[in-house]
C-alpha cells in the first residue's frame, strides 16, 4: 500500500528548498516508494531555478534510520539481482545528489544510519543536532552499504576512521561527528533550525555559476594527479573568469554595490 507523502518539497521565501523525508512512524526508513519519490524531489530542485540550496532533513526529530527491513531489505536478500538494482537505484539517486550544481545539506537530527547515513555524506555539507545518532551501521545486520561509504567516507575522514565506523557499526553524537571531520558543525537541538539558517546563508548571496564550477572541481579533482589537476583547475578558472556573474561580481566591487547574478 502506498502512503502519502512520504518525500515533501518545500521552498522558502529566501531560496532554501528543503526536502523532507515523511516517514516518521518509521523514523524515515527508506521503502521503495521513499526511494522514487526521493530521486523525484532531487531532480525537481536541480530544475528549480528559485532554489539556491537544497536542505535533507527527515520529519520526527529522525533524519534516516536506513532501508525499512520488512519493505525493502527483506525481499531483496532472496534474489540476488533485486539486491543488485536495489544498489544501483540507491547510488544513481544520491550520486544526483552529490553532482547537483546548487549546494546540498544534510540536516540530521535523531538516527542518520545505513542508508541514512549514505544520504548524509552524499551531501556537500552535514550539520547535526548535537544529541543526534550517526553511523553506518551496516554491519551490526550483516549487511553492506552500496551507495557510498567505500567511495566518499575514506576521503571524509580517512580510511582508519571509516573501517571504524564500517567494521564496528558504532554510532556518533553529532558533536562528535564535527570533531572527526564528519559534519560541519552541530548544535543543540533547541538552536538547530538556526544553524541550518545561517550555514546556508552565504549559499544565497553568492554566483551560482561559480558555486557550481567550484563545486564540480572539487568532485572530479578527488582522484585525479597532479597533471590533471593543474589541467582541471586552470580550465576552470578560465571558464569562470569568462562568465558573466565574474564580470557582474567585478563591476559590482568597483561600483561598491551588492552584484545581481545571472547564474551564467
Amino acid at each position: 500500500m502506498l502512503e502519502k507523502d512520504v518525500i515533501q518539497y518545500e521552498l522558502a521565501a529566501n531560496g532554501i528548498a528543503t526536502i523532507w523525508l515523511n516517514r516518521p512512524h518509521k523514523r524515515n526508513c527508506v521503502s521503495p516508494q521513499l526511494l522514487k519519490e526521493l530521486e523525484a524531489a532531487v531532480d525537481r530542485a536541480a530544475e528549480d531555478e528559485k532554489a539556491l540550496c537544497v536542505v535533507f532533513r527527515g520529519r520526527g526529530n529522525t533524519f534516516c534510520s536506513g532501508a525499512d527491513l520488512d519493505q525493502l531489505v527483506g525481499p531483496v536478500l532472496q534474489k540476488s539481482t533485486t539486491s543488485l538494482q536495489l544498489a544501483i537505484d540507491s547510488a544513481r539517486t544520491y550520486d544526483k545528489i552529490f553532482n547537483m550544481k546548487k549546494p546540498t545539506v544534510a540536516a540530521v537530527e535523531g538516527y542518520a544510519v545505513a542508508g541514512g547515513f549514505e544520504l548524509m555524506i552524499s551531501c556537500d555539507f552535514a550539520l547535526a543536532a548535537s544529541e543526534a545518532k550517526i553511523g553506518d551501521f551496516h554491519i551490526r545486520r550483516a549487511l553492506f552499504g552500496g551507495a557510498g561509504p567505500i567511495y566518499r567516507l575514506p576521503r571524509m575522514i580517512g580510511m582508519r576512521r571509516s573501517k571504524e565506523l564500517m567494521l564496528t557499526g558504532k554510532l556518533l553524537t553529532g558533536d562528535q561527528c564535527a570533531e572527526w571531520g564528519l559534519i560541519n558543525a552541530s548544535a543543540p537541538a533547541a538552536k538547530f533550525d538556526d544553524l541550518i539558517q545561517s550555514f546556508c546563508a552565504p549559499f544565497l548571496e553568492l554566483s551560482p555559476f561559480c558555486m557550481w564550477m567550484t563545486k564540480m572541481a572539487v568532485n572530479r579533482g578527488l582522484d585525479a594527479d597532479t597533471d590533471s589537476l593543474i589541467t582541471l583547475e586552470t580550465m576552470t578558472c578560465n571558464v569562470v573568469h569568462h562568465s558573466d556573474d565574474a564580470k557582474e561580481g567585478v563591476r559590482a566591487f568597483l561600483e561598491k554595490r551588492k552584484p545581481k547574478w545571472t547564474g551564467m
